[in-house]
């Protein structure tokens, strides 16, 4: 048997150490936020993953908690901008100010909004208009803001979660197609079971609370984004990924009778990217070498269900976007 090369037996420490840092960035958020293990893993796969992230669900039940705990366990610099109806876009990407300069004159200097961080919790993002909202496309696209003339490169990894309560609660504005789009991942925020509810009220009402540490680095997180584009993924798969997306598109050949008669907009190219790479963080996570139906299964409804929109007819008939999409996804994914 030959003997691993030096630079493989290095790789292979590299990537048992960043496996290891993972597990305990999982144990680190977990000591402060109870229960919600399959919403921390998405959250983890969509830094992995390099994506974004909403996180959907009714007051109270964790998501700000979710998103301090993950920066702090993975290691990033951290903002949180609370979005109101009166919010600026210059609140939150920087603005020009004058300020005096040696000689005593004043000179316009850029400073930096909060939106400067690895991690930005945007908390409550369907609160601020739409105005506001938009002044996160070419962050959340790009990685760059643009200001007075000049573009800025933003800290890497950079990483929105940003927290929406419920579209019919009142006071909030529905995030236009073009920005919805550019999230990785919408997470529903379940409300706790009984069980989970009495850990949290232990854990949260007595003398003692839970110490999260610091278990990554920025720098494990890029480097995790490499290994997780190195998994492969069979290209039958592939073409049975473009099939579905396909299958969701209400003007399509692929198009069925539910499709074509309920959906206004079906799965992007970007979400069909992002179904891909999802797919390889989850296979990562849960340590297999290749990609797999299962995996594919396990983060579809995350990737998908913000990305397909029912028209008047379906609200009105009560489509369930999660039921169609777990459907098709049947037809086109089950038979490989």
């Amino acid at each position: 048997m030959t003997a691993a090369s030096p630079q493989t037996q290095a790789g292979v420490a590299q990537l048992n150490a960043l496996r290891d840092a993972l597990t305990r960035t999982r144990a680190s958020i977990a000591t402060t936020v109870i229960g919600q293990e399959t919403v921390v893993d998405l959250m983890l796969i969509a830094l992995m993953a390099g994506g974004h992230v909403l996180l959907e669900g009714p007051p109270g039940v964790g998501k700000t908690l979710m998103v301090r705990s993950l920066a702090k366990a993975a290691g990033l610099s951290f903002s949180r901008v609370q979005f109101t109806p009166d919010l600026m876009p210059a609140d939150i990407t920087g603005a020009s100010v004058l300020v005096p300069n040696a000689e005593g004159r004043t000179q316009l200097e850029f400073r930096k909004g909060p939106i400067f961080a690895q991690l930005l919790l945007a908390d409550e993002i369907n609160r601020a208009t739409p105005r506001t909202q938009s002044a996160l496309l070419e962050a959340m696209q790009e990685g760059t803001i643009s200001a007075g003339g000049t573009t800025m490169d933003l800290p890497r990894p950079f990483f929105v979660l940003a927290t929406q309560n419920p579209i019919e609660m009142e006071g909030t504005y529905t995030l236009p197609e073009a920005q919805i789009d550019r999230f990785l991942f919408r997470i529903d925020v379940p409300y706790p079971s009984e069980d989970v509810l009495t850990g949290i009220l232990t854990a949260t009402t007595g003398t003692e609370f839970g110490e999260l540490t610091q278990a990554m680095t920025g720098e494990d997180i890029i480097a995790l984004q490499g290994h997780v584009r190195s998994v492969p993924i069979a290209t039958p798969m592939q073409q049975a990924i473009a099939r579905f997306c396909l299958a969701t598109q209400p003007k399509g050949d692929a198009a069925d009778r539910d499709v074509a008669r309920y959906i206004r907009f079906g799965v992007s190219p970007r979400g069909a990217r992002s179904l891909v790479v999802a797919g390889k963080a989850h296979a990562f996570m849960a340590g297999r070498n290749h990609v797999s139906v299962a995996d594919l299964r396990a983060v579809m409804l995350p990737v998908m269900r913000h990305r397909v929109q029912v028209n008047f007819e379906g609200r009105a008939a009560n489509i369930e976007v999660d039921k169609l999409l777990l459907r098709l996804f049947d037809q086109t994914l089950d038979k490989l």
